[in-house]
């Protein structure tokens, strides 16, 4: 075996067969961001509407879900200075609102808290809602927070991807 150098053109002092192996050289590959066409949506210009007279969050849930249903309700009557606004995932906005996150419009896999200039998914979309609600939870957000993002995640897709086999689901959103 021997390593390549990819200024050098050849290969370096280690051998583990009787001559050198040299690796080939490939091309560079370079992803680039494709124009956009003339019939693409500016979905953040799209949704500013959303933000010009009232500039509080909106939770995004999945409205059919009856674990996501308690969470919102958890949320509003924790929420004394109604700082969150919520919207389902399936409903028209939901899916202007999920656009403009860069999410796929039928995508109903993460709440997502979408904030005037950035949005929020996953747990870190939960940790961010706890900040906006009342003691307790701002304090538990933020020492869940050093907890590694990856497992933040793990555990949320683990409720998330079986949240209708626990919980179940509605017909239509309730809230």
């Amino acid at each position: 075996m021997a390593l390549f150098l990819p200024g050098g053109g050849g290969c370096v002092g280690l051998r583990f067969h009787s001559r050198p192996v040299c690796a080939r050289r490939r091309p560079a590959v370079f992803a680039t961001l494709s124009q956009p066409r003339g019939d693409e949506v500016d979905w953040v210009e799209a949704t500013s509407s959303f933000f010009e007279k009232d500039s509080r969050p909106i939770m995004l849930f999945d409205g059919v879900c009856n674990l996501c249903n308690g969470g919102v309700k958890f949320v509003r009557d924790n929420d004394r200075n109604r700082i969150m606004r919520f919207e389902p995932l399936q409903s028209e906005a939901g899916k202007k609102l999920l656009r403009r996150s860069g999410r796929a419009p039928d995508d109903i896999s993460s709440v997502v808290l979408v904030d005037n200039d950035r949005s929020y998914v996953k747990s870190e979309a939960v940790l961010k809602i706890m900040e906006y609600i009342d003691v307790p939870f701002p304090q538990l957000a933020f020492f869940l927070k050093f907890m590694p993002l990856f497992i933040r995640d793990f555990a949320y897709d683990n409720i998330a991807n079986n949240r209708y086999t626990f919980f179940g689901r509605s017909e239509s959103c309730e809230i």
